[in-house]
């Protein structure tokens, strides 16, 4: 894991420099690039939580995504949310709640949202858009609230297209283990399978596996992670196209499987790997620059991808594991693998987005204070949700209030041009929605230099991106 951060260091922390620059721009929320954590660096305890993107918070940086290998301690992060075997249609928003609504409970919610996830005006499916700029500026992810600790997971959906634009089903767990089928706009013909464990990076992990007969943009088809304790499965429309064995990942170096083995969100994603900001590998694995003057974007004012269905099959805690409960997983020591993992009856639900996995009950306060000139003072609150609540804004506070400025409430309010979103589509400009012909195929560009490019840089541009909007 040591030399995955020094070889991504570049990559990750020199955005600081970038998210620096741009924070005078975010407005009077006070948004900053904030305090960050990795190897050697932990979280403070003022803001112990240490996000999936390298940034210390509380609220929602405790949630989903918090790695408790560079968090103040192992029970910062808040407990996740055990898997449950369900078919997800998606068929609505019902079941969608913004990342500046979710604290925790996963009964009342199957998703969380950032960016723009609209309905279709078909009712059969949610679109996932990437707009050149506003809410879904750096795209838009959902995650799921359940993590998956082995199982069978299938998601049915169309890609997007066109050079530049990524379209991602993934299995993503709090330490970095990855599980990743990832959709190339330029390439409509594969999907890319990959792996991590920790956020190793190893290319030689990636592999492309064709879709047959048609292809992933005009077309529904269901990829599907069959994830065991020993063996790994990728499978397109109900055919097996690659098979991992844990032995094969055996590093005689630090003596430890490099195997995905930690209890991982689902998450649905596209983004811009193609701008011109991000580096010249990334762009090239993606196909080159977007192109803002597509077909889709003309006709929708965005690229799209669509997802009808995702389907969770649990499968029992592996041999040994440490099960004294059936309500959340949490981390017992800081090896991230997986007999680091208990299952316990911890609960899961912050009280406010000032809690943490410490001090889940810690309330907002009540009312604003004020000075002697009765005016309200200025409160000094840590960062609260990654990428868009920063210091001094909280969700939910009276006096700062951010909770309807960008992500609407999980029921999606009405744009009035045939879509619906969780997110603030009238604020964005987003139009109604008109599926493309299948045209503008391409073939995948060369790979180029080895940079960090998956799903992981996938999430840091994200990040990225909504602080700079």
């Amino acid at each position: 894991m040591v030399y995955f951060w020094a070889s991504a260091a570049v990559a990750i922390f020199s955005a600081s420099a970038v998210l620096a620059q741009t924070s005078s721009n975010a407005g009077s929320s006070g948004s900053s690039s904030g305090t960050q954590c990795g190897p050697g660096n932990l979280c403070p305890s003022s803001m112990p939580c240490c996000s999936q993107y390298g940034q210390c918070g509380v609220g929602a940086y405790c949630l989903g995504g918090c790695d408790p290998l560079y968090s103040n301690t192992l029970d910062s992060c808040v407990p996740a949310p055990v898997c449950t075997s369900e078919d997800y249609k998606l068929t609505s928003l019902d079941g969608v709640e913004a990342n500046t609504q979710y604290l925790g409970d996963a009964t009342k919610a199957n998703w969380v949202s950032s960016g723009t996830p609209l309905q279709a005006p078909t009712n059969d499916s949610i679109i996932l858009t990437l707009s050149e700029s506003g809410a879904s500026g750096a795209g838009t992810l959902l995650a799921s609230t359940h993590y998956v600790w082995y199982g069978k997971v299938s998601a049915t959906m169309k890609s997007s297209r066109g050079a530049g634009v990524v379209s991602a089903f993934i299995l993503l767990s709090d330490v970095k283990d990855e599980i990743d089928f990832e959709f190339i706009g330029a390439d409509l013909t594969n999907t890319q399978s990959n792996y991590y464990w920790q956020g190793v990076t190893n290319y030689d992990n990636e592999k492309n596996l064709t879709v047959p007969q048609s292809d992933t943009f005009s077309d529904w088809h269901t990829y599907t992670v069959d994830w065991q304790p020993d063996q790994l499965t990728w499978s397109v429309d109900g055919t097996v196209a690659r098979t991992l064995s844990k032995n094969e990942t055996f590093n005689k170096t630090d003596n430890q499987y490099h195997y995905p083995q930690t209890p991982a969100r689902v998450q649905l994603s596209l983004w811009p790997a193609g701008q011109s900001s991000n580096g010249q590998g990334t762009v090239a694995w993606s196909g080159g620059l977007i192109d803002w003057n597509s077909q889709d974007v003309k006709t929708n004012g965005y690229f799209y991808s669509m997802y009808n269905d995702v389907n969770v099959e649990c499968y029992s805690a592996p041999a040994g594991a440490n099960v004294s409960g059936k309500t959340s997983y949490i981390y017992t020591d800081t090896s991230g693998v997986n007999s680091s993992i208990a299952t316990t009856d911890d609960p899961t639900i912050l009280k406010s987005f000032l809690g943490t996995g410490e001090d889940m009950n810690k309330a907002l306060p009540s009312t604003s204070s004020t000075t002697k000139s009765g005016q309200a003072a200025a409160t000094s609150a840590p960062p609260s949700v990654p990428g868009i609540a920063g210091v001094g804004t909280v969700p939910g506070q009276s006096n700062n209030d951010n909770s309807d400025s960008g992500s609407g409430s999980s029921s999606g309010s009405d744009s009035g041009s045939g879509t619906t979103s969780a997110s603030g589509t009238a604020s964005t400009g987003i139009g109604g929605f008109s599926q493309g012909d299948g045209g503008q195929k391409g073939s995948a560009a060369p790979k180029g230099e080895e940079v960090m490019r998956g799903s992981m840089f996938a999430a840091l541009v994200a990040f990225m991106g909504m602080l700079m909007m």
